[in-house]
C-alpha cells in the first residue's frame, strides 16, 4: 500500500508542480513577475507555519536553523524564484520546466565541487555538458525556427534552476532542529520581503489587476503548487530519497506541457523536445550509479 501510495504522491507533485509555469504565465498579465513572486511567498509562508501551530509544532527557530532558514529564504525563496518568476514571464511553460529540470544535474556538479561526495567521473561531466547542451538548445533553435523561445528568458530560467541547486547543497551542510513545515515557513517569510525589495528596485508598478484568471491562477500557486507541494514533496524526500524524488523533474514538463497547451493556446517545438531529451541523456550520465542502485533495489 505504501509503494501505491508514494507513487501517487509522486504523480501528484508532478502535476501540481507542472502545471505552475503555465500558471506564473498567466498570473502575469495581472501583476508584475517579482511582486507576483514575493506576494505568492507572503502568503504561502502564513499558510505553512499555521500548518506546523496546528499539528503541534515549535515554530521557534533556535541557533541552529538561523543559518538554514537564511540559505533557503534568500538562495531558493529569493534568487531562485525571483529569476524563475520573471524568466518565466517571457517563455512557454514547456520550456520553463524543461529549464529548470537541470535542477538535479547541477546539484551533482555543486555538490562535488562543494561537499566532496561526488567524483567528477567523466561520465558525470560528460552529463553535465550534456544539460548545458540542451539548455542551448531550447535558447539557439536555430535560424529557420519560426517561433523561437526568448534567449533571456532561458538564461534566467537557467540561472534560476543553477541557484536553486548551490542552495540546496548548502542547505545540506547544515543541521536545523526546527521540523520541515516551521523551517519551510520561516524561509519563506524572509525570502518575501527580499522579494518585494527586488520588485520595488525593478521599478515594477505596485498594484494588481485581479482578472478571474489571474485570480485563479494566483491562488493555485499559493495553495496548490505552493503549500500543498512544498509539503508533499518534503514527505516523499523524507520516503523515497533524493534520487527517486529528483525524477519529478522529468515528469512535471508532461503536465506543464498540456497545461499551457489546453489552458494557454501554447504550442511544444520540436527544439523543445529535442533539448528535453538532450538534457534527459545528461540526468542519466550523471546519476547513472544512483539510478542503477535504485532500480536493483
Amino acid at each position: 500500500m505504501r509503494r501505491h501510495e508514494n507513487l501517487f504522491g509522486f504523480l501528484a507533485l508532478a502535476a501540481l508542480w507542472g502545471a505552475s509555469y503555465p500558471a506564473i504565465r498567466a498570473a502575469k498579465a495581472g501583476v508584475d513577475p517579482l511582486l507576483m513572486a514575493a506576494l505568492r511567498f507572503d502568503a504561502i509562508g502564513v499558510v505553512v507555519l499555521a500548518y506546523a501551530l496546528a499539528r503541534g509544532q515549535s515554530v521557534v527557530p533556535g541557533r541552529a536553523d538561523v543559518r538554514a532558514v537564511l540559505v533557503g529564504g534568500v538562495g531558493i525563496v529569493a534568487v531562485h524564484n525571483g529569476l524563475l518568476f520573471v524568466g518565466q514571464a517571457r517563455v512557454t511553460g514547456a520550456i520553463g520546466s524543461v529549464v529548470l529540470a537541470t535542477v538535479p544535474i547541477w546539484s551533482v556538479g555543486f555538490a562535488a565541487a562543494f561537499l566532496d561526495t561526488a567524483r567528477p567521473t567523466p561520465s558525470r561531466v560528460a552529463g553535465v555538458c550534456l544539460g548545458l547542451v540542451g539548455t542551448v538548445v531550447l535558447a539557439v533553435p536555430g535560424p529557420m525556427a519560426v517561433d523561437a523561445p526568448d534567449p533571456v528568458g532561458v538564461g534566467l530560467l537557467f540561472t534560476s534552476a543553477a541557484a536553486f541547486a548551490l542552495a540546496a547543497v548548502g542547505l545540506r551542510r547544515e543541521s536545523p532542529d526546527l521540523d520541515v513545515a516551521a523551517r519551510q515557513g520561516w524561509m519563506m517569510l524572509v525570502g518575501g520581503p527580499l522579494l518585494h525589495v527586488a520588485s520595488l528596485l525593478a521599478g515594477e508598478p505596485q498594484s494588481v489587476s485581479v482578472t478571474p484568471r489571474v485570480a485563479i491562477a494566483f491562488g493555485y500557486l499559493v495553495f496548490a503548487a505552493g503549500a500543498v507541494g512544498y509539503l508533499l514533496y518534503f514527505g516523499l524526500l523524507d520516503r523515497l530519497g533524493p534520487v527517486e524524488i529528483n525524477l519529478v523533474s522529468y515528469v512535471a514538463p508532461v503536465f506543464a506541457t498540456f497545461v499551457g497547451w489546453y489552458w494557454l493556446g501554447e504550442v511544444v517545438s520540436t527544439n523543445t523536445v529535442v533539448g528535453f531529451l538532450v538534457i534527459c541523456v545528461g540526468f542519466v550520465l550523471v546519476k547513472r550509479e544512483a539510478l542503477r542502485a535504485a532500480i536493483a533495489g
